[in-house]
């Protein structure tokens, strides 16, 4: 049987190991534009210099993923870190690995950790960390995306021939 995996909640701290959690709540902040506007300050270590990389913004449209839902693939990006910010008020589910998994070292059910990620929250995926491609909940879903541009292969994908978990919420 495969294993399940069910998630928790996204918090700064449980996520540390594998990145930021980009959200407001115990932000750094201050008033701009005459007062007019709060400014929530450095929210998350963009990572794009490797190999002369540089920043680049894009929107990911994701489907809705039937729950439950079968692991079957995991990428990293080797020379950047990449963000993922919710265009929408809605829950999304964000899928990791330990990060100390090293090349050709095989992934498994233990080594997955699985967060609910609420509205106003974001990821932003530390350089090298395991995680699973977009999975948005319940409807077609939009995600401001900050990442690498630039020469060199900054994605590693493994795919696996049996789910090596079932994610269920």
């Amino acid at each position: 049987m495969t294993p399940r995996l069910r998630p928790q909640a996204l918090s700064s701290e449980a996520f540390a190991p594998f990145g930021d959690v980009i959200q407001t709540e115990g932000a750094k902040k201050f008033q701009i534009n005459e007062g007019t506007t709060t400014r929530f300050h450095d929210l998350a270590q963009v990572d794009t210099a490797e190999q002369d990389g540089r920043p680049i913004i894009s929107i990911f449209r994701g489907d809705p993923r039937p729950m439950p839902f079968d692991i079957r693939i995991m990428e990293r990006h080797p020379l950047a870190s990449q963000a993922f910010v919710p265009l929408f008020a809605r829950p999304y589910l964000v899928v990791v690995a330990k990060p100390e998994i090293a090349d050709g070292e095989a992934i498994t059910a233990e080594d997955l950790f699985a967060f609910l990620a609420q509205p106003g929250q974001g990821v932003n995926y530390a350089r090298n960390v395991w995680h699973h491609p977009l999975i948005a909940l319940d409807v077609q879903s939009d995600f401001l995306i900050v990442d690498r541009g630039g020469e060199g292969d900054n994605l590693v994908e493994v795919h696996f021939d049996t789910a090596i978990a079932t994610l269920e919420l």
